[in-house]
Parts: C-alpha cells; sequence; structure tokens
C-alpha cells in the first residue's frame, strides 16, 4: 500500500510536525516528522534508522510532554517514509453473570 491509497481524508502540512515514534515498552524511540493525518492513521518521515518499526505496535508521541500520543502499527515503509495505522482501543466485553 502506498500513501495515495488512502481510506480517509486526510490533512497535509504546509511543513512536516516535528513528532516522535516510541516502542510500547519504552525502550526505544526516533525523531520523526509528521506530513499528513487523518482520523485513521498518517505519514511520517523517521529519523535514523527504521528497523525499530519492525514491532507489531508503537506509539506517535505529539507533544513535548508526552501527553498526546496515539498508540499505531506499521503499515508500509519506503526508505525513511512510513505510512502508519492507528489502533483503536477494543472495548473489553461484558463479563456474563
Amino acid at each position: 500500500m502506498s500513501w495515495n491509497n488512502r481510506k480517509a481524508d486526510r490533512v497535509q502540512f504546509h511543513r512536516a510536525y516535528p513528532a516522535k515514534v516510541m516502542g510500547v515498552d519504552g525502550t526505544w524511540h526516533r525523531g520523526c516528522e509528521l506530513l499528513d493525518v487523518s482520523s485513521t492513521g498518517a505519514r511520517v518521515t523517521i529519523e535514523g534508522t527504521t528497523d525499530v518499526l519492525k514491532a507489531k505496535e508503537f506509539f506517535l508521541v505529539l507533544s513535548s510532554n508526552g501527553l498526546a500520543f496515539r498508540r499505531c502499527e506499521m503499515i508500509w515503509l519506503d526508505g525513511a517514509t512510513a505510512g502508519i495505522r492507528f489502533v483503536e482501543k477494543t472495548e473489553k466485553k461484558a463479563r456474563p453473570r
């Protein structure tokens, strides 16, 4: 899948927005630039090695204090540019009584 096979309308930034990708367990992080975003995912350019994106899931951190973030998974990788999908929370099923 490439960046132009979008399922949702995306907002493209005039200038890339600085952000960070970080492992769910916090053991790694990389700087990145957010190129465009939609309700379902985003396209980012990763700084440094992209081998850490082989992790099933990671966080896209949007604020310097870490309070604005989304859980993600990588969909495609082309050099340093990656397409990521936002992982939605699965609702817990109610226990039978």
